[in-house]
């Protein structure tokens, strides 16, 4: 069993006079829209799974989005209804098309096809928070990635509270207990990961080695773990309840302290940023 993270790109390449590759498509999908009250009665579960070639998704069509254009959560806009209203898919993916781009492209499709969406890309000036190092230097321990020949796709388990990552090239992370632990992580992995956590993007500017990699971990307060659970949820476009709202306001620093003690620090500004813009979308898919 996969569960799909966002980590990967994906792009097509057409040489000469050939023809295009086909794009592949879902072989079967069922859409199913859940109302507002399921979403927000803790009866639902937000995430993408693959079994084999089954595909199943339950979640907002704003992180549906988010799944199959691989984009993070400040880097595209919706209309505000995409937010909560939830979907249910279930679909089967065509023999031999279960890599995570193809499932990415057949999503794509799918929201094109069943929900009319409409797009368009375009440059923006975006607040985001600088990752970089400090004076003192990064005092983390140096553990280089396994080679490329060795690496796997992306599996994750978990619950509301902890998940447990294996990521490609040894790299592992598990956030729970009030702490976040990565393994083998290059400041981009780090940089995409506390992108979840606070509120706005954070881009890697700590001139080290793309491939660089090390082992981090950051300890939390109780009250700021559970407050970037709910910045986790917000980014897979979740809108939680006013209770769970309620715990941003009330978080501190520890974030900032934690990467202090690594030689790390996050440096507010704006940079131009390439920007998904969802025009319009149909609220009820049509039929299969």
């Amino acid at each position: 069993m996969k569960y799909l993270k966002i980590t990967t790109v994906f792009f097509v390449f057409c040489a000469g006079v050939l023809a295009p590759t086909p794009k592949v498509r879902f072989e079967v999908a069922s859409i199913r829209p859940t109302t507002s009250e399921f979403a927000t009665s803790g009866a639902a579960t937000a995430g993408v799974r693959i079994d084999g070639v089954q595909f199943r998704a339950s979640m907002p069509l704003r992180g549906l989005v988010a799944v199959a254009y691989n984009t993070g959560p400040y880097q595209f806009e919706t209309p505000e209804w995409m937010s909560s209203q939830w979907y249910e898919i279930a679909a089967t993916l065509p023999e031999g098309h279960t890599k995570v781009d193809e499932v990415r492209e057949m999503l794509q499709g799918l929201l094109t096809e069943r929900f009319n969406m409409k797009t368009h890309r375009q440059i923006k000036d975006r607040p985001v928070y600088a990752l970089t190092v400090a004076k003192s230097g990064i005092s983390a321990k140096y553990d280089p990635l396994d080679p490329i020949e060795r690496s796997v796709e992306a599996v994750s388990t978990g619950t509301e509270m902890s998940t447990m990552a294996k990521l490609p090239r040894g790299a592992t992370l598990a956030i729970g207990g009030d702490k976040v632990e990565a393994k083998k992580f290059t400041m981009g992995m780090l940089a995409d990961q506390l992108t979840r956590f606070v509120d706005r993007p954070v881009v890697d500017q700590t001139g080290l080695a793309a491939d660089a990699a090390y082992d981090l971990t950051l300890e939390l307060t109780h009250e700021d773990f559970l407050a970037t659970r709910v910045q986790s949820a917000i980014a897979a476009g979740m809108t939680p309840p006013p209770q769970a709202m309620k715990l941003l306001e009330a978080s501190g620093d520890s974030l900032h302290t934690a990467l202090a003690k690594i030689g790390l620090k996050l440096e507010a500004k704006k940079v131009p940023m390439e920007v998904l813009v969802i025009d319009s979308a149909d609220k009820e898919p049509s039929e299969n």
